[in-house]
């Protein structure tokens, strides 16, 4: 009983942890393309300032002048993805 119990462990370990070298292959691919979600990251924060600062200018040209909630929305999202550049190379130890 006890030498079928060993075996019985034996093929369990063998096939336990299953996904760990697709995890290994997802770190791996995110680390080799780290720089260019960066720099998308990047991108995106600045498409995003620009807009908002279009925005918040027309508004103000057009006699809006209570735009603080605009002005702190559009700067909040622009930070946002500044942080989401550096979590990802925190994430994956970049």
């Amino acid at each position: 009983m006890i030498i079928t119990a060993f075996f019985c462990a034996l093929c369990l370990s063998t096939f336990s942890q299953p996904g760990l070298q697709e995890i290994g292959d997802a770190t791996r691919e995110v680390k080799r393309s780290y720089n260019s979600l960066v720099n998308l990251c990047y991108a995106v924060g600045a498409i995003t300032g620009l807009i908002g600062g279009v925005r918040v200018y027309s508004n103000w040209n057009t006699g809006q002048h209570h735009i603080d909630a605009q002005v702190v929305g559009w700067f909040l999202s622009c930070i946002f993805f500044e942080i989401v550049a550096v979590m990802i190379g925190a994430l994956y130890g970049v």
